[in-house]
């Protein structure tokens, strides 16, 4: 086995440095290959019979016939590789995914000639060619295809190798073209099912703990001020107003304020005791959870340290942190 492995790995490595990688897929005469499929082969081993017969019986009828289907076969292998050269294809870089999730692929495909029908697209796993997805391209039109692909592994993934397929119009030849994607796709940890809670927090947050900040809903009072458009009626000190508002002044306002959130560090010391996958994917569901509640979350992660902040390019940035821990 160990020939045809080695056979295999050069064969890979051919057709790789033959497919550079990109976003964007144009199939030419260089690039689309086509075959006769079982049926195809059929299809001639049946012309083959009516030739011998007709040549034994000198059959003039037998010969029309042969040689119509033979034409009809001709007519229907260039109608299959032209029903699939001459496409441009593209791509959206997908987003990333959790570990055993799915992610879509979304191909956009334009097509400058007559319309194509049945064209296929699948993927080239490791575990074999996932089940294609079908699509017709309208004339001088576009038409865009999703291909769902499973995430298994955490980290920062390569797309896997595309196959561009048709066997139309008859089904006797299959044209095809090999695409491979320069995008990558985000593998986060899979987060944990049965959320434990937060960690402690020994120090963080212990300079902020005291802070407070001014808030029209707060329940401390800090002061007075002016009043301001879209204040509460609510606030408004209208005894010590009366005399600002017989002068012209605008009226005064009780100045509340509200304890600030602490910020809550996420920490990979306080995940011990579990194997690594398990301890990625506890941070991975601690971070889902406060960026859900709105809680303020920082993370620390070996040597890294990610400041306590939110919003989405802020979890991003965490999940990729552990998405690609330790590789």
């Amino acid at each position: 086995m160990a020939p045809v492995q080695a056979l295999r790995q050069r064969w890979q490595a051919w057709w790789q440095a033959r497919q550079a990688p990109a976003d964007t897929h144009q199939t030419t005469q260089r690039n689309v290959y086509i075959v006769p499929t079982w049926a195809g082969v059929a299809f001639c081993g049946t012309l083959g019979v009516l030739l011998l017969a007709s040549i034994n019986e000198q059959l003039s009828l037998g010969y029309a016939l042969t040689f119509a289907l033979t034409g009809a076969g001709l007519a229907s292998m260039h109608t299959t590789h032209a029903n699939l050269r001459g496409l441009q294809m593209d791509l959206k870089a997908p987003e990333g995914v959790h570990a055993g999730d799915e992610y879509a692929l979304e191909l956009r495909l334009h097509n400058p000639g007559s319309a194509r029908f049945g064209i296929a697209v699948a993927a080239q796993l490791d575990s074999g060619a996932t089940e294609p997805a079908w699509i017709d391209v309208p004339a001088l039109g576009h038409a865009m295809l999703k291909l769902r692909l499973p995430a298994d592994k955490r980290g920062l993934r390569e797309l896997p190798r595309l196959v561009v397929t048709t066997r139309f119009p008859l089904g006797f030849f299959r044209a095809w073209s090999y695409w491979r994607p320069a995008a990558k796709v985000w593998v986060y940890p899979r987060a944990e099912e049965v959320l434990a809670p937060f960690p402690a927090q020994a120090e963080a947050g212990a300079g902020e703990a005291a802070s407070t900040r001014q808030s029209s809903s707060g329940t401390d009072f800090s002061g007075v001020r002016s009043y301001r458009r879209g204040d509460s009626m609510k606030q408004i000190l209208w005894r010590k107003s009366t005399l600002a508002m017989e002068q012209g002044s605008s009226p005064w306002v009780r100045e509340t304020e509200a304890p600030l959130a602490q910020d809550l560090w996420l920490d990979w010391r306080d995940t011990q005791g579990r194997d690594t996958e398990a301890r990625l994917s506890r941070l991975a569901a601690w971070v889902l959870v406060a960026e859900r509640l709105g809680q303020p979350y920082g993370l620390r992660i070996g040597s890294l340290e990610i400041a306590p902040s939110l919003g989405a390019a802020h979890r991003q940035a965490c999940l990729e942190a552990l998405a690609g821990f330790g590789s």
